[in-house]
């Protein structure tokens, strides 16, 4: 196996859930979020080197909830930056290693499965990229600047997800970029920098923690899975 690294990057302030607690250190089924998405990656596997980047000021937090629920998992916790492209560029700079493949992940995603993190190394391995996607279920409208709207065909597009894994050599070229206003994930930078991007199969159960009614959600799902 060649050298695996996932960067988990949680940056997010609760401010759509409507409390003063970062939304990745909420808790479902007993235990922050963020420790089930690592978890996640050390169940696909122990040999996976997890890289966890925070807010400079959210670490010593991170710390006090480690000791309080003797979560003892081996990561890396690396001060994020001012945007997510500066944090996983952060973490980007963590890793030594001159050849392998990274996978970078939402913090608030705790349902990814093995069986979606493995896809992804494999993908990549093979063809440089694989981003997790999946269908929209509901009509799409393109707004107009002037009001208007005209339906579009959804097969045609998709909604992106994490993980996005790539292999190590070309996410580090592409990370060389100065920061464009466009770069909403990793894909749009590896993009930029001129390389193909290959979708892969997600999961309509890979949701991203961001509202009250997620939250209520997963603490379904997590006592589902019990």
């Amino acid at each position: 196996m060649r050298n695996h690294y996932v960067i988990i990057v949680a940056g997010g302030s609760g401010s759509r859930m409507g409390v003063n607690m970062p939304k990745q250190f909420l808790p479902i089924g007993g235990l922050p979020i963020l420790m089930h998405t690592i978890r996640r990656f050390r169940v696909y596997s122990s040999a996976v080197h997890i890289l966890v980047v925070l807010p400079a000021e959210q670490i010593p937090v991170w710390e006090d909830l480690c000791r309080h629920y003797q979560f003892d998992e081996a990561v890396l916790v690396i001060p994020g930056g001012k945007t997510r492209f500066q944090s996983v560029r952060n973490g980007l700079e963590q890793i030594r290693a001159a050849d392998g493949l990274v996978a970078v992940h939402d913090g608030v995603r705790p349902f990814v499965t093995p069986e979606l993190i493995r896809s992804g190394f494999e993908t990549a391995e093979r063809t440089g990229s694989a981003v997790a996607c999946v269908p929209l279920k509901d009509s799409v409208r393109l707004v107009q600047p002037d009001g208007s709207s005209q339906a579009v065909d959804r097969t045609s597009y998709r909604l992106i997800q994490t993980p996005q894994t790539f292999q190590l050599a070309l996410f580090r070229d592409a990370f060389r970029a100065s920061e464009q206003s466009f770069f909403t994930d990793c894909a749009s930078v590896v993009e930029y920098a001129g390389y193909p991007i290959t979708l892969i199969d997600g999961s309509y159960d890979n949701i991203k923690i961001t509202t009250p009614e997620d939250l209520e959600i997963s603490e379904l799902k997590i006592r589902s899975m019990a």
